[in-house]
This record gives C-alpha cells, structure tokens and sequence, in this order.
C-alpha cells in the first residue's frame, strides 16, 4: 500500500510538471504568433513570407497538440484522485501513464526542434 502511495504520488507530480510546461509552452507559441504577425507587417520579400505562414500553421497544430496533452494529463490526475488503492500498479495505472510520457516525450522533442527553426528565422528577419 506505501508502495502504491508513493508512486501515485509520483505520478501526480508529473503530471502536473507537464501540464505547467503544457501551459508556458502554449503561452510561448502566442508570443511566437506575435512576432511572426509583427514581421508580416512589414513589408518583406517572399522568401519571408513563406517560411512564416508555415510557421503560423505549425503554431496552429502545436497548440492543438497542448491542448490535447493538456486534457490527458487532467483526465489522468482525475483518475489518480481517485483511483482503487487495492488495484494492482502493475495494472492500468501504469501502461496509461507508460503512453502519455511517451507522448509527451515526443511532444517536447518536436517543440524544441519547432522552436530552434522559429529562434533561426527570427534571428534572420527582426
């Protein structure tokens, strides 16, 4: 039973680890909207604009992303808080939060490699 308290513990504060970085994340890609909004205004080649509607559909997609993981992570932390202390934490438990890290994971992989090609196009065009 300490066992089980103590994982379910764990895995509350992961949980809310990631929904905290789901939230700067969502709120970092609006500033990255404004930015991309605050080149639009200028009056650049083609070879601006390009990159940045991709951009801008990148930042559509991702947030959609966030807001996804960010309701599987609440469903989750909804089913710790109340979860069956006589079940097993080699059972359900644990393969659903197996697949959200994995997800999450690949998630954040695919922020920073967004981010690092956002941070080089602005470096190039503000």
């Amino acid at each position: 039973m300490q066992t089980k308290v103590s994982y379910l513990s764990d895995l509350k504060f992961n949980l809310e680890t990631w929904k905290r970085e789901l939230r700067f994340h969502y709120n970092e890609m609006d500033t990255f909207q404004e930015k991309l909004e605050e080149i639009a205004s200028r009056e650049f080649t083609k070879k601006a604009l390009i990159p940045l509607e991709t951009f801008q559909n990148r930042i559509t997609i991702e947030k959609s992303a966030i807001s996804k993981l960010m309701h599987r992570c609440k469903r989750k932390l909804s089913n710790v808080n109340r979860v069956d202390y006589g079940e097993s934490i080699d059972g359900r438990l644990q393969y659903e939060q197996s697949s959200l890290r994995d997800d999450m994971k690949h998630y954040i992989r695919m922020h920073y490699e967004l981010k690092e090609s956002m941070m080089d196009y602005f470096l190039v065009w503000l």
